[in-house]
Formats: C-alpha cells, structure tokens, sequence
C-alpha cells in the first residue's frame, strides 16, 4: 500500500465489531493522526484491544470476527479484498503485552522478518539501526549470535520492537506492552515511545493511566455497557487531546475513571 503523507493515517468510520452474534464493539469513529501517540484507555472488556487489532486485520485470525464500517489507512479500506492482511501487517507492525522474540538469536530475530519482506540491502547496518532504534543495541551488540530468549524481559520487549522496526512499517500498535514489566524497564519503554513517536505512528492499548498521561498526545476513553445476554459491549466515550481527557474531559463517565472513581 502507498504511504501518502496524508494528516490522518488510520481512520475508523462507524465500526461495529461483532464476535459470532454478539456485537463486542459498537458505533466507534477516530481519526489517528500521523506521527503521534494515541493512547486507548478504559476498564477490562470495554473493546480497547479488539479495536487496535482492526488496524493490522489480527482479528481476521478469529474465525467468529467479523466488522461493519470502514476502517483506512491512509484513506484507503483496508477490509477491501484487494487489501493482502501480511502486507498490511509489515506497514502496521503490532507489539503484544507479553514480549514473544523468536527462539533463535538476537541477530536473527531481526533479520528474519525483514528477509520475509524480500530485504536485499545490508542486514547489518538493518539490525544495527533496528536495535538502535529500540534503544537495545549497547546491551546486545556483544552477543547478537545468543538466544532472544536470554535477555531479560524488558531487553526482550525492545528487541520485539526492533523486530517491528526492521520491517520499516510506519503505524505501531502496542496492546499493554509493559503489562509485563517491571517499573525501569516499563520507564524505558516509555523513553522509547517519545523517541518513535518522531519517525512512526503509535497506538497504544494501557491499563495504567499515569502511562496514558505521559506517553499520549491524544486519548481515546471507552466503557462498557451490559447486554440482555449478559455480555459487555465496548464504545468509545471520549476521543481528545490527552490533556483535556486527563484535565477537562467533556463527559462525566470519563471524569469518573480518570479520577479512580471506577474502573
């Protein structure tokens, strides 16, 4: 797909998500900015990650998922059937909430994703700038040809974000990527995240607010509402500047989670 400049990257107009018959997400529409950091945030089961695996069609892996709406990127459908998911995936690169390297080297991590897409330059300098960029490279650099699987989880999160990195995508999602971590490597992510924020697109699934308020420039609150069935559905509240969601939100539901009130 073409990589226009366009202001908007990734825009959802309208989306339903529905799992089988039981409709998980209604009626969501956001426009994600380039070169920002957008933050979901909201109670368990309000929909936050099942909407930022739309982005990259991870949903399609679901056999019951299924959307109504429009979701582009940069303004182009990306739920058409000329739309190829993998090569979707390689500009919208995903980090999950556990961090998942390969079972084979540091190296090879990185190289192996790139090689995939057909990478013919210089693999070297590629992992090199890859680790750079996800501020891993001085604690791997001396031992590249050692497992992923060896670093610490932390050291391994970054490495997850260089392997993202090496495919040259220009949106990353991340679902609660230091869910898993402690506090100093949580605060290292985080100092990646301002430094990405330069070159890529990031959207960002958090549980923990104070995150959202640091890393974000905009904030997207949902909640959740019960069915008859008794399940949850998720929608959106709240889509603003991080500041004014945080500081001055338009709607009580979000005053109330952001002030600890529930949630």
């Amino acid at each position: 797909m073409t990589n226009l400049s366009n202001q908007t990257v990734l825009k959802t107009e309208n989306l339903n998500v529905f799992y089988g018959f039981n409709l998980a997400v209604r009626d969501v529409t956001l426009d994600i900015p380039i070169n920002k950091v957008v933050a979901f945030i909201g109670p368990s089961g309000c929909g936050k990650s099942t909407v930022l695996r739309c982005f990259n069609r991870m949903n399609d892996l679901i056999p019951s998922a299924r959307i109504d709406g429009t979701i582009t990127y940069h303004g182009k459908d990306i739920y058409t059937k000329k739309v190829d998911p993998v090569d979707l995936r390689s500009r919208i690169g995903m980090v999950f909430q556990k961090p998942n390297p390969f079972p084979k080297s540091i190296y090879e991590n990185i190289a192996f994703g790139a090689r995939l897409n057909g990478f013919t330059g210089d693999m070297n300098e590629l992992v090199e700038m890859s680790l750079k960029k996800a501020s891993v490279w001085d604690e791997t650099k001396d031992k590249l040809n050692q497992s992923g699987l060896a670093l610490s989880g932390g050291q391994q999160q970054r490495l997850c974000i260089a392997r993202t990195i090496a495919v040259k995508p220009d949106v990353i999602l991340m679902d609660e990527p230091c869910a898993a971590l402690d506090p100093i490597s949580t605060l290292k992510i985080e100092e990646l995240i301002h430094e990405l924020k330069k070159d890529y697109t990031i959207v960002i699934v958090t549980h923990n607010m104070q995150q959202a308020s640091r890393v974000s420039d905009l904030t997207a609150f949902y909640n959740a509402e019960a069915t008859e069935k008794g399940g949850k559905v998720g929608y959106l509240v709240e889509y603003d500047d991080t500041e004014k969601v945080f500081h001055n939100p338009a709607q009580e539901a979000t005053r109330d989670y952001v002030s600890g009130r529930f949630g």
